[in-house]
């Protein structure tokens, strides 16, 4: 699964520091006058004045169960509301922080997105279907609360990478699913739903990872080990498949779902790539494939800098800019 490292672009740390607080951004570390901790200033009208600054609120807690259900909210300046990208951050469902999806946030609020990046409960605290529901609360949060934060509740997407990559595929195919929306935070009436989901090498299926990987040649590397800390159970175990399957993305599949661009490295040593294709698969056969794309980017491997390269975040933001504006 991946690690801090395996987020982060190549860029240096002074060279992302300069990138976000040129954006108005703030992130822990650098130091950024624009940053603040409050909404923005609404007019005498109740309206967010058309020259708002850019803006940065950290640490906004979207639940009260557990410590790690907060978020960061990167807003661009102007009034909006504009549409809003929801990021979840990846490290084996056991690790892994939202300070990690900084450099993201800066390329979604450079294209006029208020950015989000989320903490959520790890399988160290709570086993599945903790994070799918702190994933969903967040999201209710954001939908109820759009005004404050310039959002278009209308427009919200959400992009994950590897575990973040997982819940961002649950939040697309489980929208409506009740056992899956769980009772955090105080919108319990409010959508999850999402219109937009970026899979950057999730993990899909856990019952068939090891076999996959020992089909593409990769059986040392492959375990499902993370997410047995996950479930709570062991994910390679048959008496746990009906759990298992709760977990699986593909087994929410339904017409209503929104659009999905997946992206995978061909060697990954961690995710076995054929994840993601059986998952782009099963996608195109409900929803069709004018709405599901998949890329497989040769000779990346989990995340890396092909991921995060200019070119590549050109196509995350065209398809998001196709779905979201």
């Amino acid at each position: 699964m991946t690690t801090p490292s395996m987020q982060r672009s190549a860029a240096t740390w002074a060279g992302l520091c300069a990138a976000v607080l040129g954006l108005g951004m703030a992130l822990p570390g650098c130091t950024s006058p624009n940053a603040s901790t409050a909404p923005p200033t609404a007019s005498a009208a109740g309206a967010v004045p058309a020259d708002a600054p850019a803006q940065t609120l950290r640490d906004v807690a979207y639940a009260s169960r557990s410590a790690a259900q907060k978020m960061d909210i990167y807003m661009p300046a102007g009034a909006g509301p504009f549409p809003a990208v929801v990021l979840i951050h990846g490290g084996a469902f056991k690790r892994g922080d939202k300070a990690m999806d900084a450099a993201n946030a800066a390329a979604l609020v450079a294209q006029g997105y208020v950015a989000v990046a989320i903490n959520y409960r790890l399988s160290g605290e709570a086993t599945f279907p903790a994070a799918v529901h702190d994933a969903k609360a967040a999201v209710r949060f954001l939908r109820a609360r759009a005004s404050d934060y310039r959002i278009q509740p209308s427009k919200i997407g959400v992009w994950g990478a590897s575990a973040g990559g997982h819940l961002a595929a649950m939040l697309g195919t489980s929208g409506g699913v009740a056992e899956l929306e769980g009772t955090e935070g105080a919108h319990l009436g409010v959508s999850s739903r999402v219109q937009a989901v970026v899979d950057w090498f999730g993990p899909i299926n856990f019952a068939t990872m090891v076999s996959e990987g020992r089909a593409l040649g990769f059986a040392a590397h492959y375990n499902v080990d993370n997410e047995s800390a996950y479930l709570g159970v062991d994910a390679n175990s048959p008496a746990h498949l009906a759990l298992v399957q709760r977990s699986n993305p593909a087994t929410y599949i339904d017409a209503q779902d929104p659009p999905f661009f997946i992206q995978v490295g061909s060697a990954d040593p961690l995710i076995p790539y054929t994840q993601s294709l059986n998952f782009h698969a099963a996608l195109k056969a409900v929803l069709g494939e004018a709405k599901v794309s998949v890329e497989k980017l040769e000779g990346a491997g989990h995340g890396g800098p092909q991921f995060g390269s200019a070119a590549n975040l050109s196509k995350v933001l065209g398809f998001l800019g196709q779905h979201l504006k």
